[in-house]
């Protein structure tokens, strides 16, 4: 890598060409996750943006001079409301960008994004905490409930919002992609860790 990789330097290029663009987005992944629970060294950076076909060539005008975006990739993501990956050149840090309307989180996502101060007069926007919460949980689903370090970003998210959480929320929409019990089990093992940790 020939500049040293930010990510956060790197999602506020892609969020401000989608700004240029006119396309409403949100940061996910273990950025927004860092966000809302513990840190970590290792950061994706997940983007949900609403796209259509007509945004497909600005966007690459937009992106071009500073990542590699393949037209065609992005044309089919936002046909099938599925993603493609943008690389940083100076970096190679890969960007995932999800079309919404791929999941039933998507719409909410976007519509309680929130903004977020990075330095150096930047704005991000991403995910609240219990949207990248659902989001983690359904990954973790979808991964086969084998990754320790989805399982970490969730437990962490539980642990540092605590009280703010809106459980509420969480169980209407959890059962939306199937992952109530799993929210369930999440919540059960962040409390049973607060009351060893109160010993």
């Amino acid at each position: 890598m020939s500049h040293q990789a930010d990510p956060l330097a790197v999602a506020w290029l892609v969020s401000q060409a989608l700004d240029r663009i006119g396309a409403v987005h949100t940061i996910g992944g273990s950025l927004a996750a860092s966000f809302a629970g513990e840190p970590r060294s290792t950061i994706d950076i997940d983007v949900v943006a609403s796209l259509e076909d007509f945004h497909a060539r600005p966007l690459v005008a937009a992106l071009s001079d500073a990542f590699y975006i393949d037209e065609t990739a992005l044309r089919r993501a936002i046909r099938e409301r599925s993603s493609t990956n943008l690389i940083h050149e100076a970096t190679q840090l890969k960007v995932d960008l999800f079309v919404a309307g791929g999941t039933p989180l998507d719409a909410q996502q976007l519509a309680r994004r929130q903004a977020v101060d990075v330095g150096d007069g930047r704005t991000l926007h991403v995910h609240p905490p219990e949207d990248i919460l659902l989001q983690k949980l359904l990954w973790y689903a979808m991964g086969g409930r084998s990754s320790d370090r989805q399982w970490r970003d969730i437990q962490g998210i539980i642990r540092v919002q605590g009280e703010r959480l809106d459980i509420g929320y969480l169980k209407r929409y959890a059962p939306t992609v199937g992952i109530d019990e799993l929210l369930t089990d999440a919540l059960a093992e962040a409390r049973s860790n607060s009351k060893g940790e109160d010993r």
